[in-house]
């Protein structure tokens, strides 16, 4: 996979205090990573220094090949990004904030209504074109900032919290957004909601205290949740130690805990290896003659793994 991003050893101290600390990562061509963690971890400033807003007090950044100290030019021109709050004129309307966006990009014309023209479209925001930006809810501001992102086609986009702000259905368009654009793009996310990155990533790196403590695919992640691949199995009109003793027979079964509710016994097995033994259970169940009425797999919750890694560094 070609290498888009390519980040190593960034440093950044306020004073006294160390924000980020030795953080490196690539992204290829067609990922979508996502960069979690908690407030104050360092993402906002990681992002600021991956995108020439911010020096690092180490490290260095290139972008598609162009390292961004020695070339700066270059490399904003292949770089779209959303910042934090995506800070706009309050005074101008999303159509002359674009316009001049366009303008300080290089195009003028035709070319310029085009690009103009199709951000509009791919954002929705047509119903406040002409509206002064100052009066726009947070979320219209939000797809205004997205659009100046994507205005000139980059093909490396770092987007800071792309849907803070925006309704359940606007989150479902930007996401759709994301995926649509990631095949030919590197995109890097920056957020805390741990349900985009299911939604939309195809790789998360976890920061905290200013240090990358995990890198993955989520399901990667996931697997490192407690009870990840555990087998649910709830078995009706059977008697409860009997199922124990049964399931406690089973190869690869490590721990299994058994309650009985009325005329149902529910269990919940694992192993210590974290393998699933579902395909075991349901063999055992079937030759002993029982009445299954769930099983399921446990996959871990990411949200779980999240606060695991960000308060114990595990």
């Amino acid at each position: 996979m070609e290498a888009m991003v390519e980040i190593e050893s960034l440093t950044k101290h306020f004073g006294p205090i160390t924000a980020v600390n030795d953080v490196s990562f690539t992204v290829g061509r067609g990922e979508v990573l996502g960069f979690l963690g908690p407030n104050g971890a360092g993402k906002s400033t990681t992002m600021k220094m991956v995108t020439g807003f911010l020096h690092p007090d180490a490290g260095r950044v290139r972008i598609v090949g162009d390292d961004l100290a020695s070339h700066p030019v270059a490399v904003k021109k292949r770089l779209g990004y959303l910042p934090e709050g995506a800070p706009l004129y309050g005074d101008m309307t999303p159509l002359g904030f674009l316009d001049f966006i366009a303008s300080i990009r290089g195009f003028s014309g035709a070319e310029k209504r085009q690009r103009i023209d199709a951000v509009v479209d791919r954002v929705n925001l047509q119903q406040v074109l002409n509206q002064p930006t100052e009066t726009l809810s947070k979320g219209f501001k939000r797809r205004v900032g997205l659009a100046q992102a994507i205005l000139h086609d980059p093909e490396v986009l770092i987007l800071d919290e792309p849907t803070d702000g925006l309704d359940p259905n606007q989150k479902h368009e930007v996401r759709l957004l994301i995926q649509e654009m990631a095949a030919d793009k590197a995109i890097v996310l920056s957020t805390h909601i741990l349900e985009e990155v299911d939604a939309v990533c195809t790789r998360a790196v976890i920061i905290s205290d200013g240090q990358i403590v995990a890198d993955g695919t989520p399901e990667q992640l996931q697997s490192r949740a407690p009870g990840h691949n555990a087998v649910h199995l709830e078995i009706r009109g059977a008697d409860a130690e009997t199922v124990r003793g049964t399931l406690d027979g089973v190869a690869g079964v490590d721990e299994v805990d058994v309650t009985q509710e009325n005329n149902s016994v529910h269990c919940t097995i694992a192993n210590s290896y974290g393998q699933s033994v579902a395909g075991e259970v349901s063999k055992a169940a079937h030759a002993q003659g029982w009445e299954v009425a769930e099983l399921r797999v446990e996959t871990g919750r990411l949200d779980t793994v999240f606060r695991e890694i960000t308060q114990t560094g595990a």
